[in-house]
């Protein structure tokens, strides 16, 4: 039986930032921001909920896939509409705390990438794909691009842009199967690179 694709909201936030949370464990850039293994363990399902519930459930584009008599995601597509890829400065400060606790003393690191993102960010209006993962166990299913299809159908409906970041290298030509192309090179002062890509409507 194929999972079925459904809105998140926010009683799949435990769910969905442990599903990213494994999907994420050995990120090149989650790995800089927290490089103990046990404060990944213990800080990226911190980090995961609390992004979810401060900047992202709000706007109703968070979309799970679940079997459908499992209420566990098994994979889940994070995305803004146009006009909301930054977060206002009141969520910003909600969140604070519950950032705080996910990265300790490695803040700073994150913070870094955060401004390293939102220098190369896009203004023009567009879809942005902040997060996209699927539990180990149900990678290579073909969940991750069902969720992708499903909001880029949406961004094609209403001739929009769709905007991402690849954390890998080897995720390029992943996200080259759903024609966004590279637009440049996000180095993070003093840690690893991400890929701009950018996709325009069809």
């Amino acid at each position: 039986m194929r999972p079925t694709t459904r809105v998140a909201g926010r009683a799949d936030v435990r769910g969905l930032a442990s599903v990213f949370a494994q999907a994420f464990h050995d990120d090149p850039v989650m790995a800089w921001i927290l490089p103990e293994e046990r404060a990944r363990t213990v800080g990226l399902p911190r980090l995961f909920a609390t992004m979810l519930r401060h900047f992202y459930l709000p706007y109703g584009a968070t979309d799970l896939a679940a079997q459908d008599t499992a209420r566990d995601p098994l994979g889940g597509a994070v995305w803004t509409p146009p006009g909301h890829w930054q977060p206002t400065r009141w969520r910003g400060l909600r969140a604070i705390p519950g950032l705080a606790r996910a990265t300790g003393r490695r803040g700073r690191a994150g913070v870094r990438v955060t401004e390293a993102l939102e220098r190369a960010h896009p203004h023009d209006p567009h879809w942005y794909l902040a997060i996209v993962g699927v539990s180990p166990a149900a990678q290579g299913t073909g969940i991750g691009g069902e969720l992708i299809r499903a909001r880029l159908a949406t961004c094609d409906q209403l001739g929009m842009p769709a905007y991402l970041e690849a954390s890998k290298a080897g995720l390029v030509g992943y996200y080259e199967r759903f024609d966004f192309r590279v637009t440049r090179e996000i180095t993070i002062p003093g840690g690893p690179s991400l890929w701009a890509m950018r996709r325009e409507p069809r």
